[in-house]
């Protein structure tokens, strides 16, 4: 097999260029040393002076190189050159420095009887020239790139940016840029809330004041791009500043996820990303107590169905982190159940998972995948969400919401699970949609199943069969065990049915962006953050209740669309049209995290609380839920009405 000619690297042509530079250099600056003290006069010279020269310039040549590739001169990469490599440089001399004075000491010696020394000038004259000469050529391509910036700011293709925090990292951005002379973004001024560092300037460029100075210095300057480095400040404070940067039509970057950077020094333009719309939420990040979560995942077999789905998928990734014995994924939609398997395969290649296709309306299924893997832990994710859908489909929520969701309770009451979450949402308080009401009378499900269980009379619960079903029921435990709970919160960003991916296509389609109306509010947090909370309240779980996600603040939709479409360099209602549409049906002005009825209760987590369940008539609830199953099977009777007679706060509206 032929061997491969290795392809000479662009550097290693340039070491070799420097090395042959330094070669001369090394035999020209003692040399000069000697020429300046005798006036610049060769012929001045005397001649045991240039006999010792002449004797060991050859070797000492040779030694001086082999420090210098020692010292790492000929593989640093010089257009990037700092404080480091002026500390090689000043190490590769002063070592060299030490063989100059003794070999010429040694030369001199040799070269007669008679004692005699070189001029006291020689030594640190030629020591001067060779540093100088050598630092030139490191250090002149930093040089030429410095002055191609200061030349690039003062012609028609310089794109000026405001460069947001004077700290170690907003140096460290400024630094990379301007090492990049070829790029056309430089920065004309800085922002910094310090007033000690006003009027001053870093690297020619002005510190010109404050947070309430952008907006004048961004005319000022002509500002096109504002770069936010700043990676201590608190999330409230990056809101601050970028609700005051959104009001100009730059684009922003924000630098982000500093703890995984361990030098500030290595900061770089790529570290710089774009500002989500997570950024102007304002609020620090939700962290959780994960060793908890561990403790009471791992080593159990966890069942997510509706895995596929933007909150079952996160619920995978967060329990595949914490080292379940196997995780089982249970979804209808295959393709979304590849995805997810596929990036957990990748992620974690030890992972013992299984991923099966089924729906939560097929008890058959169900009683198939519960008795072969006995899981002990099941979060029930999958629904229908979509308000407008299912608001045209009722009979469909109800079956796939409601009697799905009695079915996987059944199926986990009769295998012996030991807990069941359920994924509810804040639009079962006081529904005026199907989706709500039937997501409400999932969370009724769960306290009904945990009613029974605790009072002993689990056998009143039957199996829900919507066609004629030949098989044999599960046999029930004599005395099951399974914890019933559910989980309530609002929109997270960026789901399946977030407004936020909707309004990104459209400005990405030049709108116009669709809001319902000027006023219309809701509750928002990123899905990893949720489901963390999932999480955490499945581990503060005694059964039956009803844990409320705090969700923060609400924000107006008609705001969160403007500020997308700030976020993306466009102006609202001129670059792009906002056309408020009217309410839906079912659609609610604003979303309320608990019935007026339920109570609060505190958990160690100040952002989980528990609400007091609403009492009700669980074997009336039972009597009524079978015939609504039957009403939305056969297509008989009016499913609203049927819905709002057992779900008592219901608002049925007009479709």
């Amino acid at each position: 097999m032929a061997t491969q000619k290795r392809k000479i690297q662009h550097w290693q042509f340039v070491a070799v260029l420097l090395a042959v530079y330094d070669a001369v250099v090394l035999n020209l600056s003692y040399f000069l040393a000697l020429w300046l003290r005798f006036d610049c006069r060769i012929s001045m010279i005397e001649q045991d002076y240039i006999d010792a020269y002449a004797h060991y310039t050859l070797i000492y040549m040779v030694l001086a190189l082999i420090i210098f590739w020692k010292c790492g001169l000929y593989r640093a990469m010089w257009r990037y050159a700092s404080f480091m490599e002026l500390e090689r440089i000043v190490l590769a001399t002063g070592i060299s420095f030490v063989v100059q004075c003794i070999g010429v000491s040694f030369v001199v010696l040799q070269c007669s009887d008679e004692y005699w020394r070189m001029p006291w000038s020689y030594y640190p004259v030629g020591i001067m020239f060779q540093f100088l000469m050598v630092l030139a050529a490191r250090f002149s391509y930093r040089f030429v790139l410095l002055a191609k910036g200061h030349q690039l700011r003062n012609s028609a293709e310089y794109h000026p940016v405001m460069l947001i925090g004077a700290g170690s990292a907003g140096r460290a951005i400024l630094h990379d840029m301007n090492r990049f002379a070829s790029g056309n973004d430089r920065v004309a001024c800085i922002i910094d809330d310090d007033a000690n560092t006003w009027n001053r300037s870093i690297d020619g460029v002005p510190i010109v004041g404050g947070r309430d100075d952008i907006l004048n210095n961004c005319k000022k300057y002509n500002i096109e791009k504002i770069y936010i480095a700043i990676p201590s400040a608190s999330a409230e404070a990056i809101r601050d500043i970028l609700n005051i940067c959104k009001e100009t039509d730059c684009s922003l970057k924000l630098l982000r996820g500093m703890y995984q950077i361990v030098e500030e020094e290595n900061i770089t333009v790529r570290d710089l990303k774009d500002v989500s719309i997570e950024d102007l939420l304002g609020r620090d990040p939700i962290r959780v107590e994960m060793s908890e979560i561990y403790e009471f995942i791992s080593g159990k077999r966890i069942m997510v169905t509706g895995g596929g789905g933007s909150i079952g998928s996160e619920l995978c990734r967060q329990v595949a982190k914490h080292d379940p014995k196997e995780l089982i994924i249970f979804d209808v939609y295959e393709n979304n159940a590849y995805d997810i398997q596929q990036e957990l395969l990748r992620d974690h290649p030890d992972l013992n998972l299984s991923v099966l296709i089924g729906s939560v309306r097929d008890s058959r299924r169900l009683n198939e995948v519960f008795e072969k893997y006995r899981p002990e832990i099941v979060y029930h994710a999958a629904a229908h969400k979509h308000v407008p859908l299912m608001e045209m489909s009722p009979a469909e929520a109800v079956k796939n919401n409601a009697i799905g969701t009695y079915k996987t309770a059944y199926a986990a009451m009769a295998y012996g699970v030991k807990r069941f979450v359920l994924i509810s949402t804040d639009k079962a308080v006081n529904p005026t949609n199907v989706m709500g009401a039937t997501k409400r009378l999932c969370e009724m499900v769960v306290q009904t199943f945990d009613a029974k269980i605790k009072a002993g009379k689990a056998n009143d619960l039957k199996a829900l069969y919507s066609h004629m079903h030949s098989g044999e029921e599960p046999s029930l435990k004599e005395t099951p065990c399974t914890e019933f709970v559910a989980v309530r919160f609002g929109n997270v960003l960026g789901s399946n049915g977030s407004v936020v991916p909707l309004f990104k296509e459209q400005i990405a389609h030049g709108g116009p962006v669709t809001v319902t109306h000027p006023d219309i509010i809701r509750y928002f947090m990123t899905i990893p953050e949720a489901v963390s909370l999932v999480l955490q309240a499945g581990t503060y779980a005694k059964g039956g209740e009803i844990f409320v996600l705090d969700m923060g603040s609400p924000v107006k939709i008609d705001t969160l669309a403007r500020n997308l479409i700030k976020l993306s360099g466009l102006r609202p209602d001129e670059d792009i049209k906002i056309v408020y549409t009217g309410l839906r049906p079912g659609e609610k002005m604003y979303e309320e995290k608990l019935m007026e009825e339920e109570g609060m209760k505190t958990t160690p987590n100040h952002l989980i609380h528990i609400g007091n369940p609403i009492a009700f008539d669980e074997d009336r609830f039972l009597s009524q839920l079978e015939e609504l199953m039957k009403s939305a099977y056969e297509g008989n009777g009016d499913i609203r009405q049927q819905v709002a007679d057992i779900v008592g706060t219901y608002k049925v509206a007009e479709v």
